[in-house]
């Protein structure tokens, strides 16, 4: 099977994910994936093939070599995003792009313009795989893993390329941030890891952003409103009190690159009670703490206007796996030059969100990120050119074949 249709027979699995249900993995469609990857990888001539009961599929690529080689990894993971739906997805191969709209859905009128879209334009006269425009595709991240068994297979059948042993890894529940939390990084047992998690080709990450989640609660009391002068407390407006008191410019939509945020996420209310949940973002670590500490300073403020009205919870999610990495900068610099030796330009750019590999950094095994090619992700919008992922197998190939060379 090659990478293309091991991609496109990737992506008919529902492998959503559901923050909601407390399980790991968070739905059955990805232990229906992960087993079916059990079999490839299997045939394919994998060993120490494993996957336990919680959706964590592992396997070897022997070494090749009588020299000695650090054990490395690459990992992808096995859901796609809750944001839109991946059931029955309809992918379409694009041949030869024209730079013109593409149109996703005739009847729908669903239209994947240039003039919202510009990126596409970088990928005239490649061959693009594209939605049906009522699903996301799914490349985020069932490319990933396309790509890193298309390269062990690769490896497997040209023995002359000499390598160390080599482990993979799909992960469940990454797109609710849950990835790494059952990931075994002992028996896993490599020196340090990739993801291919990545976006457009080229990208290189080794920084991510520090993430929270903050809810707050606001009691209110709900009166007859014909009587309700110096009684009602309406916590609705209170919570919308305190939404505007955040820094206006500081959300997702008007920051960029190193620029953190605060982003609201849900808005759930009545008089009586209302809550707010928002996630925190900061690459810096301090400005991280610091944007932490506002919603401490606003909720204080708002029960000194409505006494015990606003209660707050803080969880942090994962941090910026750069302090982590840092100290072993050879990792990034052997998958820059892979890229360099595939022809591919390396765009080392910080991460606007997070990967497995952040919170696996933190647990011991150091894990940049790699592009896996697909853009727009986790939504209708989304595609990723076949040459991307083409260039992606080949980095992997080339990690392996510097790291037994170095």
């Amino acid at each position: 099977m090659n990478l293309t249709d091991r991609f496109l027979h990737y992506v008919s699995f529902d492998t959503q994910s559901d923050e909601l249900t407390n399980m790991t993995p968070s739905t059955p469609g990805q232990m229906i994936f992960a087993r079916e990857l059990e079999k490839e990888l299997k045939a394919i001539g994998m060993t120490e093939v494993s996957l336990d009961e919680n959706g964590y599929l592992m396997a070897t690529l022997p070494s090749n070599t009588d020299k000695e080689v650090p054990v490395i990894g690459f990992i992808a993971h096995l859901d796609t995003s809750p944001d839109m739906s991946g059931r029955h997805v309809t992918p379409r191969i694009l041949k030869n792009y024209d730079g013109k709209d593409i149109t996703l859905c005739k009847e729908e009128n669903i239209v994947l313009r240039t003039e919202d879209f510009p990126e596409v334009l970088h990928y005239i006269g490649q061959d693009l795989i594209v939605t049906n425009g009522k699903t996301l595709l799914g490349a985020d991240d069932k490319a990933g893993i396309a790509e890193i068994i298309s390269a062990m297979e690769y490896l497997i059948q040209h023995p002359e390329i000499k390598h160390g042993k080599i482990r993979v890894a799909f992960t469940p529940d990454e797109e609710i941030g849950q990835g790494a939390h059952k990931f075994d990084v002992k028996k896993f047992g490599a020196q340090w890891a990739y993801t291919l998690d990545g976006g457009e080709i080229g990208e290189l990450e080794y920084e991510n952003f520090n993430a929270a989640v903050a809810s707050i609660t606001f009691k209110g009391r709900n009166v007859h409103p014909g009587y309700a002068k110096h009684k009602m407390i309406n916590s609705i407006r209170v919570a919308t009190q305190y939404a505007i008191m955040l820094p206006r410019w500081e959300t997702p939509e008007h920051t960029e690159g190193y620029e953190g945020f605060y982003h609201l996420i849900s808005f759930e209310g009545t008089v009586e009670k209302t809550v707010l949940t928002y996630i925190i973002r900061d690459h810096d670590r301090d400005r991280f703490e610091r944007r932490k500490k506002e919603f401490e300073h606003l909720t204080r403020k708002i029960n000194k206007e409505f006494p015990d009205c606003a209660s707050l919870e803080i969880k942090d999610q994962y941090y910026n796996m750069r302090e982590k990495v840092e100290p072993v900068m050879y990792i990034v610099d052997l998958a820059f030059k892979a890229m360099e030796d595939v022809g591919v330009t390396p765009i080392v750019k910080p991460v606007r969100g997070g990967t497995d590999g952040a919170q696996l950094s933190f647990k011991g095994l150091p894990c940049p990120n790699i592009f896996a090619g697909g853009l727009n992700f986790h939504g209708r919008y989304e595609f990723v050119p076949i040459q991307s992922m083409e260039k992606a197998k080949e980095v992997v190939v080339q990690i392996a074949k510097l790291t037994a060379e170095k």
